[in-house]
């Protein structure tokens, strides 16, 4: 088994909370750290030239869609993901395991059986597929294959966290990649028990770093942070913790304030193609009849190239004529407002000041649900 470790360099801490550098075979990038979702080996509406003029330093990409179109042997004959994409930094591609348990798969456990979205075809993946595949795609980080149920049935979860270990057992013995880095999964909903006893199993099997899926599915922000607190203590302090899936600037925030280092979500791209911008007040609805004559930026002070030159004004104009270029500028405006979010959450946790930039996010966006 081929091993590429991650291991965390802190330079801050406030409490649980900490910022620093991960370092792997492809260079290093700082934490806490959001990273854009570019499912099919782009963010949607966006290029890699974007990404890259906002100064992300990791996207990431879905095992799932791209193992279907164009397919991993094709990716791989281009030479993998980073010449094919145009895309240098670093990609973490998830398993795809997320997205074949959304189509209710058949499931056994050796591996699940599920349907293409794009043409009905059954298709299997197993533990060690998942890892051929995404060493196929040649990625800097891989995550292994899990189960991720809804968290409303305890003995349905306490199944998938059993699944789910024995799986990691299965991916880790599979992974020969010498420069890709493997994830561990923790599952376990929002018991306690459970949380502890997956993590506990996966921190057994030496991963190069940890993400904690099965969150942000649909329980409340309450119970989610509160699976957080539970499965950090247990994860290695030297490893990058991940929090799979969650987005939002209260979840940011609070998440990094009990230990996690990495994000990913759709959150604001997904919203920037449909008119609605981040801001320091929170959400700005930019279709919505006040902004047909507002000359402002969407968020004052933001010094993105959309903000700098375009007034919600006329981005409404654009939106409610759909036209193409208005997702790519609001999806770029919200970005550059991600990406400066976990900059000052850094820098707040170097200063000490952490508590106070809690504070202000929620009042913005609101007390936690």
């Amino acid at each position: 088994m081929a091993t590429s470790r991650t291991p965390v360099e802190i330079v801050g801490r406030d409490g649980p909370a900490r910022t620093g550098w991960v370092k792997t075979a492809r260079g290093r990038f700082r934490t806490p750290c959001f990273m854009p979702v570019g499912t099919r080996g782009t963010v949607r509406a966006m290029t890699a030239q974007d990404i890259e003029e906002l100064r992300y330093d990791v996207v990431l990409a879905n095992t799932y869609h791209l193992m279907l179109r164009p397919g991993a042997d094709l990716i791989e004959t281009m030479g993998g993901l980073h010449p094919f994409s145009a895309w240098e930094g670093h990609i973490l591609t998830d398993s795809g395991g997320y997205q074949v348990f959304s189509l209710q798969p058949k499931i056994d456990d050796d591996g699940v059986t599920f349907r293409s979205v794009y043409d009905g075809s059954w298709h299997r993946l197993s533990p060690e597929d998942a890892v051929r595949v995404q060493e196929q795609l040649g990625s800097d980080i891989q995550m292994v294959l899990d189960v991720c149920p809804p968290p409303d049935d305890r003995d349905v979860v306490a199944r998938a966290v059993e699944r789910t270990a024995a799986w990691a057992g299965r991916a880790r013995s599979a992974h020969r990649h010498p420069t890709q880095a493997q994830f561990g999964i923790v599952q376990g909903g929002v018991d306690p028990a459970l949380r502890v006893a997956s993590a506990r199993a996966t921190v057994e099997l030496d991963f190069d770093g940890y993400g904690i899926g099965g969150l942000s599915v649909g329980e409340d922000r309450t119970e989610m942070l509160a699976a957080v607190e539970v499965v950090v203590p247990e994860l290695p302090e030297d490893r990058p913790r991940y929090l799979m899936g969650v987005g939002d600037p209260i979840g940011l925030v609070e998440a990094v304030a009990r230990g996690v280092d990495m994000f990913d979500c759709v959150l604001p791209t997904r919203l920037g193609r449909h008119g609605t911008a981040l801001t320091a007040a929170g959400r700005l609805a930019l279709r919505s009849a006040p902004m047909a004559a507002d000359a402002g930026p969407i968020d004052d002070g933001c010094p993105c190239p959309v903000c700098s030159r375009w007034s919600r004004a006329f981005l409404r104009h654009l939106l409610v004529v759909d036209e193409p270029a208005a997702a790519r500028m609001v999806s770029i405006h919200n970005l550059a407002w991600m990406k400066a979010l976990m900059e000052r959450i850094g820098a707040a946790v170097e200063a000490g000041t952490l508590a106070d930039l809690r504070r202000e996010v929620t009042g913005a966006w609101g007390a936690p649900r």
